[in-house]
Parts: C-alpha cells; structure tokens; sequence
C-alpha cells in the first residue's frame, strides 16, 4: 500500500509555470507506474500524463503535450509535472495516482492509489 501527497499547486497567470510534486509515502515506489490526472468542477476526471515505473516510457495527453514534461525519482520516491505555457483553461485539482506493475495509463480505473488532489488556477 502507498499513501500519496501532491504538492506544487497554486495561482499562476496565464504563460507561467509551476511544478507540481507528488511523494510516495510507504510503499516501495519503483513497483507503481505513475500518473497525474486533473478535474474540473462538474467535469470528469481526465488524463494529463503518466509514465512506467522507470520514467524510460511517458505518454502525455494532446492538451497538453509540449508544455508539460512528467519526470520520476525514484530514489526519492518523488514524480514531478513541470507545467509550462499555462492557460486559463488547464485550472483543475490535479491529482496523482499509482498503479501497481502498471505501464503508465491513460485509464484511471487501472490507478490502485489516488492522492488527494492540489489546486492549479491559471488567471487570464
């Protein structure tokens, strides 16, 4: 079992960057392929990015491919969302999730372990 916390979230204006993190608490981390997904109010949850236990395959959602780059470290037990070129519209909870002996989902109901969620708002 692994218990997860994201940090990182804030109020960023529109064409700047944040870094979200997301530590891995217990657990031994290089089993879980990682994730991040994000959720607007009345929306559903969808995909952002996701990488396999050894950050060597990444998959990114087309919203945001080019402008968010997903890195692991496993010896900290630590993934990381880079966010650049923010826009208006990428204001969510982001959430990060595990999925254990996983490759790197874009289906969230394959994610066994779910953090809490932070807050991105990106003002116009």
């Amino acid at each position: 079992q692994v218990q997860l916390v994201e940090s990182g979230g804030g109020l960023v204006q529109a064409g700047g960057s944040l870094r979200l993190s997301c530590a891995a608490v217990e657990g031994t981390f290089n089993k879980y392929a990682m994730g991040w997904f994000r959720q607007a109010p009345g929306k559903e949850r969808e995909f952002v990015a996701a990488l396999n236990w050894s950050g060597s395959n990444i998959v990114y959602a087309d919203a945001v491919k080019g402008r968010f780059t997903l890195s692991r470290d496993n010896s900290k037990s630590t993934v990381y969302l880079q966010m650049s070129s923010l826009k208006p519209e990428d204001t969510c909870v982001y959430f990060c999730a595990a999925d254990l002996w996983g490759s790197g989902s874009r289906n969230p109901s394959e994610y066994d372990y779910w953090g809490q969620g932070t807050q991105v708002t990106v003002s116009s």
